[in-house]
Parts: structure tokens; C-alpha cells; sequence
């Protein structure tokens, strides 16, 4: 095979769009849209999800359940009292721990972009693999289309630039 040939990559056929069990993510065949928000596949480098806690939720939790527990056992409190406000300072640290998750967009030569989800993390996991895949596919056939455009304009150029005879 000659250096100035590259194999075409495979058709492909339109992909199916995809749509978050929320609705605030929809991956068709070239773009992304993103709570309204719409992105060509082409413009984006990579896409992640996190899961984040939530530092503040975790430290007035642990701060409430001391402050009674402490009060309690000091005797400044009763049982009820002290009862509720250990559910509480507990309540908030369990919201702090559920947190939420963090979508990243990391866009060609621009900041990155940053949205928070909500549910089970593996849903979301499985989404942003498959827009990582679509935008990589995206990238391969654009090079593929870039390469042939330069080899014919190079061989357009040798063939005006031969000398006739």
C-alpha cells in the first residue's frame, strides 16, 4: 500500500440517539446536548463523571451529632432532645456522604464545562463511555477525511507542477 493511501474506515451507520433516564442528557449521532445545551461531537475532547460529596453536609453533620452527644452526656440535655438532635447531625452526614455527581466536559482549547447529576452513578458511567466512544469515532473520521483532502491537493499539485512533454 502506497504512503499517500490511507484504508477509508468502515460506513457507519447512524447511531441511535441516547437519552438520560432524567432527560437532561441526549447523545445523538453528532452532537450532545446537555440540559438544553448543545455540543458537536467534533468540539469536545473527552467526557467524565464523579461522584463528589459534599464537605459542608459532612461538617455540620459531625459537628450537630457532637454537640449533642456531648450535651448528653454532660446531663444539659434529656433523652428526647438529645435523641433528635443526634438523628439530625446523623441525617446530615448521610446526605453529605450521598453527594452527588459531577459531569465534566472537556471541550478543544476552551475551560472545561461542569454539571452536577443526580441518581446511581453506574447509569451515568455507562452513558458518558458511550459518547467517549461516539466522539473518538467522530475524531477517527474526520482525520480519515482530513488525510484524503491533503493527499489530493498534494497529488493535484504534483500534476500541475509536472512539466508537460
Amino acid at each position: 500500500m502506497e504512503d499517500s493511501q490511507l484504508p477509508l474506515l468502515p460506513p457507519t451507520f447512524a447511531a441511535p440517539t441516547v437519552r438520560s433516564e432524567d432527560g437532561r442528557l441526549e447523545l445523538t449521532d453528532t452532537t450532545l446536548k446537555v440540559d438544553g445545551r448543545v455540543f458537536s461531537l467534533l468540539e469536545l475532547e473527552a467526557v467524565e463523571v464523579k461522584p463528589v460529596r459534599w464537605l459542608l453536609w459532612y461538617l455540620l453533620g459531625g459537628l450537630t451529632l457532637a454537640i449533642f452527644t456531648m450535651a448528653f452526656l454532660q446531663n444539659w440535655l434529656r433523652t428526647m432532645p438529645a435523641a433528635m438532635g443526634m438523628t439530625v447531625g446523623a441525617l446530615l452526614l448521610l446526605i453529605g456522604h450521598r453527594g452527588a455527581k459531577r459531569l465534566r466536559i472537556l471541550r478543544l482549547g476552551q475551560e472545561d464545562l461542569y454539571y452536577s447529576l443526580s441518581g446511581e452513578l453506574a447509569p451515568w458511567q455507562a452513558l458518558v463511555s458511550q459518547v467517549n466512544r461516539r466522539i473518538q469515532q467522530r475524531h477517527d473520521e474526520q482525520a480519515v477525511l482530513l488525510f484524503q483532502a491533503v493527499s489530493a491537493m498534494q497529488q493535484h499539485n504534483e500534476e500541475a507542477t509536472e512539466p508537460e512533454q
